[in-house]
């Protein structure tokens, strides 16, 4: 609908900013099925077959079984090079970094095989540093074929594998990016890490006030630096790092553990081991490259990560993602489920692994992973919110809004507009307008400004007759200060013909047409203001589209009604009901 267009960036900002408890380690909950058997080809499969069946599930997303095949391919006696680099490139995104490593391009002769040939250096090194051969990592990573494009990799881990080696002085260079400043970010961090583990603690104490008062590097740099300043007994030091953090974001529970974990004086956090610190190295990269559209790479260097770290529970939430990106859910799911109870991503993951079942229609499990988390961590919003978001997207609304009563009551010193946005949304979906009515008038008094509660409460006004132009004012003010919002402009251009001007509400409903070309609602709005404006054969041409736009049940029953009729909006089932 519309007037809930923003429903889904809204329910993520709670979960954002949502404070979680983490549930205890060995909660019995459902998690994501046993990973898939090895792929049997048929024994009598060709070469040549076994490379079209890994290229085919290579691009349906099937990683691990586009690694299988092309691997039996490549191994095959007599076959040419370019398949063993199809295998490498396979197993390394399917996360099998020894067989990628053992597959890696040991030469190159041309400039084009460059790339592939520098990346198989990395693999190489990281997979020598994960099997503890600290000196031969550290010669491949700090040797001459570690080039670009993946020379900045190579240098951020080249560190790692010398501290390994024993070579001190190798071990606390400081490589310089120029212009990468995640890359720069991570080298310093090293830098400090590296510091403490050779007992140069006032070196690392000098980089870490040097990166704070850079003001990079966020909950990641809180945390390392902190932890540091517990492990030096400076504890006021830590506490005050601590409360500073938490004043900027008050609900992250990272900050709010760390911050009573130092006013106990509790046991700090231990020092980063060398695959550790190596494969935080390139998780701060791989993060950059998502954000660059760069997922492939992100990916490899997400896997490599996790070969040195496989507790590395932020780098197991961004292969979900990528993975269900691409279309491969049974390894998001894979991935989302490696993130233990204990763990600061435990939530996050667990909302991500439901949320996958959802979108793959199993709305049973779904339901079955947001109630074992929910019941298993009572006191987490981020948990309540996403079982009541689920509850809600499978037509459950008065068990939604019973989930977000317990929140709503929880918070009554602290009240929250959005979890009464929440509830609004579930009252409505419902059917109980005036108890979503209510809720958004006590939003609106907490947040008077808010876009969304503005057009949800405006345009509910404006949809039923009522309160026409205090409704009107409310979507202005909403698309004054979202102007790129098709979902408010509609909701604008809906009021204007609410009120009868209909030139005005064609005006607005085409620039929501524009930027919403998708949307059903949108385009069946604009073909009623067309009609309206004499129009007519605008108007037919607009409801036929909303028919090519699968649209629900309801929306698809009033435009029948309106293309069969010569009366169009007049036609005795009306177009114009709550939408």
């Amino acid at each position: 609908m519309t007037k809930l267009a923003l429903y889904a960036s809204l329910a993520a900002s709670l979960l954002c900013l949502s404070a979680c408890a983490t549930p205890p380690a060995g909660a019995d909950l459902a998690a994501a099925p046993p990973p898939a058997a090895k792929v049997q080809p048929d024994p009598d499969a060709t070469p040549y077959g076994l490379f079209l069946a890994g290229r085919a599930a290579l691009h349906q997303g099937r990683l691990a079984d586009s690694a299988d095949y092309l691997n039996d391919a490549a191994t095959a006696e007599g076959e040419p090079d370019f398949l063993k680099l199809d295998a490498f490139t396979a197993s390394l995104l399917a996360g099998d970094v020894p067989q990628a490593a053992a597959l890696a391009p040991a030469n190159t002769t041309a400039d084009e095989d460059a790339g592939p040939f520098r990346l198989g250096v990395v693999v190489r090194g990281v997979e020598a540093l994960a099997q503890g051969k600290d000196k031969d990592a550290y010669a491949l990573l700090g040797g001459p074929d570690a080039g670009y494009p993946h020379k900045a990799a190579a240098e951020l881990l080249a560190p790692w594998a010398a501290a390994g080696a024993g070579d001190v002085a190798d071990a606390v260079y400081r490589p310089v990016f120029s212009g990468d400043r995640v890359a720069q970010f991570a080298a310093d961090l090293g830098q400090a890490e590296l510091s403490e583990r050779e007992g140069k603690v006032e070196d690392a104490e000098a980089e870490y006030k040097a990166l704070a008062s850079g003001g990079d590097g966020g909950a990641t740099l809180i945390a390392a630096y902190g932890a540091f300043l517990e492990r030096q007994k400076l504890h006021a030091d830590a506490a005050a790092l601590y409360q500073a953090a938490l004043s900027a974001e008050p609900d992250n529970p990272v900050f709010a553990a760390a911050k009573l974990r130092v006013d106990r004086h509790g046991r700090p956090p231990a020092m980063v081991s060398i695959r550790q610190g190596a494969a935080e190295a390139l998780v701060l990269p791989a993060a950059e490259l998502v954000e660059q559209k760069d997922e492939k790479t992100a990916l490899e260097y997400l896997r490599l990560a996790l070969r040195l770290d496989p507790g590395q529970d932020e780098a197991w939430v961004m292969v979900g993602d990528l993975l269900a990106d691409s279309d491969d859910p049974d390894g998001a799911r894979a991935a989302y489920a490696e993130v233990g109870p204990g763990s600061d991503h435990y939530l996050t993951a667990r909302e991500k692994l439901a949320w996958s079942y959802q979108n793959d229609g199993d709305t049973d499990q779904a339901l079955k992973v947001a109630r074992d988390t929910a019941a298993a961590a009572p006191a987490s919003r981020e948990a309540q919110i996403t079982l009541a978001d689920l509850l809600r997207e499978n037509d459950q609304y008065p068990q939604s809004a019973a989930v977000l009563d317990k929140l709503i009551a929880q918070a009554a010193d602290k009240p929250d507009w959005r979890l009464f946005y929440l509830r609004a949304s579930a009252y409505d979906e419902a059917g109980d307008w005036p108890k979503a009515e209510s809720d958004l008038q006590t939003a609106l008094k907490l947040s008077p400004d808010e876009p969304e509660l503005l057009n949800f409460l405006g345009y509910g006004w404006i949809d039923r007759g009522q309160h026409l132009p205090e409704g009107l004012a409310m979507l202005q003010k909403a698309v004054d200060a979202q102007p790129q919002s098709g979902a408010m402009i509609d909701s604008l251009g809906w009021a204007y013909y609410r009120n009868g001007d209909y030139k005005t509400a064609v005006d607005k409903l085409e620039q929501a047409v524009s930027l919403e070309p998708a949307d059903p609602d949108v385009n069946d709005h604009l073909g009623d203001a067309y009609w309206r404006d004499g129009r007519k054969v605008e108007a037919q041409f607009q409801w036929r589209r909303v028919l090519t736009l699968d649209p629900d049940d309801a929306t698809k029953a009033r435009v029948e009604v309106k293309l069969a009729s010569p009366m169009g909006v007049d036609a005795p089932v009306a177009a114009t009901q709550a939408q």
